[in-house]
């Protein structure tokens, strides 16, 4: 198992605590060791090798091409990650694991891995019996069998718990009847095992282990989709089909525990993916500006083509910063926790917003990077012949996988109120300290020597922005404390107020990354530096509009311009030249042909 560690941070610390406090306590890209080192670039060799050579025959779903590549994986060592030693795997952790994620790069294959090693193996990992594990684990390790997650049935959606499939206790007890069908089932055409959650009478969902070959079971035809279209998604039909009861995973009537925890692990993931993407596409890009001329002079001489490299290295930066910031707490914490799956969770759950947060901001910057990358090739961007084309198509999915962007702003949201209400964030005692000082247009003072100096403006500017943030969000939840519910239904309330929790989250990471590697005297922290200040001040130009848009919306009318007088003035500026710091680092993107880092 990999050693690497940091002290653990709490749960939304970046709310709370000063950007220099916490970088103290996070962990980033430049310390991870040699081993996790070894193993990520052992990934993207893989993928280099035996997925890109064979994108065409991907997408056209040749068959056998993306099992075998899956089962390729499993000989390389790359599927066996997360799965204890002693039933086959290598147990090298989360952080290892996010690793290889981001280095996976083609997104049918990214699916196919993910869903296999993620959602279709951690339930058993954790939740399995003994003879569970020892009977599929190996197996799953080694990539002879594939695995896939049979949890969405059409018309259900984003509601993960209004399943329709039900499980019947046979007469004599040993196993369940199951009938029903799932929906957008990835790897369904090629899995040998299914995690499916089904009802037994009125109660919650349980979980069962299914194996393909069983009776009764039958798959669609492959769903005809805009993007990643070389990963099986298929109905997965269930009629009559017996499943043990030695096959029952976990707890009867607490499916809906495994679903939620692995979601955890699964949208963290998806974010480290999301990453590896948008490097990727930035890559192309970047490369193509300096091949494409226009007007006598290559594109990447043009300032709005400068504009666009470098918000969209300064965003990946972000979201990169603020993924394995997640994913290092996180593993810290499964390690403290012990082996106990109970307390693991309770440990993952810890940073449950972030984890929400890493795969709204992941793949949102997927999608802006994409979308840019496409504008850059100009017409050229829309053929099919060209990889941003492809890569435009396959990242529209992110924001819908693993929860909606949506529902994990609602996630982000609703658990911070939780733990607002239950003491564990202690938003309620900062708050009369942050209403006083700008009741009196009192600044707080800036950080000092603890802060590299081209970052001081940067990290005061969102420590302002953090105080702002908890004013306005509790002048406007105190009138729902004694009605809870009530606030449930503001859903524009809710996600303005997770847009400023995704920047501040961003900014602060991106922030505190930049600061670690400057102290530590890295010879690209200049590069750091530079990222980090557009970084901040892009997520600080949507923070104050997400203020703005709150306050305008939800402080009553007779309040709400001395509300926003106070915030404005309390937040002010960030004043950096926006234009030469693009232009540098563009100059930047240019020389590396892609991402600087």
């Amino acid at each position: 198992m990999s050693t690497t560690t940091k002290p653990m941070e709490a749960g939304t610390a970046f709310l709370t605590n000063p950007v220099h406090e916490n970088a103290a306590k996070i962990f980033t890209l430049e310390e991870r060791d040699e081993e996790q080192r070894w193993i990520e670039e052992s990934a993207h060799t893989f993928v280099t090798r035996e997925v890109l050579p064979k994108v065409e025959a991907i997408d056209r779903q040749e068959p056998g091409v993306m099992p075998g590549l899956v089962k390729q994986a499993g000989e390389q060592g790359l599927l066996m990650i997360d799965i204890p030693e002693q039933y086959g795997g290598a147990e090298l952790g989360l952080l290892t694991s996010a690793l290889v994620a981001s280095q996976l790069r083609e997104a049918s294959f990214s699916v196919a891995f993910g869903a296999h090693t993620t959602i279709g193996t951690l339930p058993i990992v954790y939740y399995g019996t003994e003879e569970q594990k020892q009977q599929y684990l190996p197996k799953l390790a080694s990539g002879e069998w594939i695995s896939a997650y049979a949890l969405t049935e059409p018309g259900v959606g984003s509601d993960a718990m209004g399943l329709s499939t039900h499980a019947k206790l046979s007469e004599d007890g040993t196993h369940y009847i199951l009938n029903g069908t799932k929906q957008w089932i990835s790897n369904a055409g090629f899995a040998d095992l299914f995690v499916v959650f089904a009802r037994i009478g009125n109660e919650r969902p349980s979980a069962f282990i299914v194996e393909a070959s069983w009776p009764g079971i039958s798959l669609g035809s492959e769903e005809n989709k805009m993007g990643i279209k070389g990963s099986s998604t298929r109905q997965v039909i269930f009629e009559d089909a017996k499943v043990p009861v030695a096959n029952v995973l976990g707890e009867l009537h607490k499916g809906y525990k495994i679903a939620f925890n692995i979601l955890n692990i699964g949208r963290l993931k998806l974010g480290a993916g999301s990453v590896g993407g948008s490097i990727s596409a930035l890559g192309l890009a970047a490369t193509y500006t300096t091949e494409r001329k226009a007007f006598g002079k290559f594109l990447h001489n043009f300032g709005m083509i400068k504009k666009k490299l470098a918000r969209m290295a300064a965003e990946t930066y972000a979201a990169e910063s603020e993924v394995f910031r997640t994913a290092g707490n996180i593993a810290q914490a499964q390690k403290s926790a012990g082996s106990d799956t109970e307390t693991v969770f309770k440990s993952i759950e810890e940073y449950a917003i972030e984890a929400s947060i890493a795969k709204v901001h992941g793949s949102e910057v997927l999608a802006l990077v994409v979308d840019e990358g496409v504008q850059i090739f100009g017409g050229y961007g829309f053929m099919h012949e060209y990889p941003i084309e492809k890569a435009y198509r396959d990242a529209r999915i992110q924001r819908i996988f693993e929860g909606t962007n949506e529902i994990n702003r609602i996630v982000a949201v609703t658990t911070l109120f939780r733990r607002a209400m239950a003491g564990k964030i202690d938003l309620m005692t900062k708050y009369p300290a942050i209403e006083a000082r700008m009741k009196a247009d009192q600044v707080p003072a800036g950080v000092g020597e603890e802060v590299p100096a081209e970052l001081r403006e940067g990290v005061n500017a969102l420590e302002r922005a953090k105080d702002a943030t908890i004013y306005a969000t509790m002048q406007i939840a105190l009138k729902y404390m004694q009605n809870p519910n009530a606030l449930a239904e503001e859903q524009e309330f809710i996600e303005y107020l997770a847009n400023l929790l995704i920047d501040l989250y961003a900014a602060d990471s991106a922030l505190a990354r930049a600061i670690n590697v400057t102290k530590a005297g890295d010879e690209k922290s200049s590069t750091h530096i530079k990222l980090a200040q557009l970084a901040t001040l892009t997520a600080l130009t949507r923070i104050r509009s997400n203020l703005e848009q709150l306050i305008s919306a939800y402080v009553d009318e007779a309040r709400a311009e001395k509300v926003l007088s106070r915030v404005r003035t309390y937040v002010g500026d960030y004043r950096i030249n926006g234009v030469q710091l693009q232009r540098e680092i563009a100059a930047l993107v240019i020389e590396k042909q892609g991402y600087p880092l």
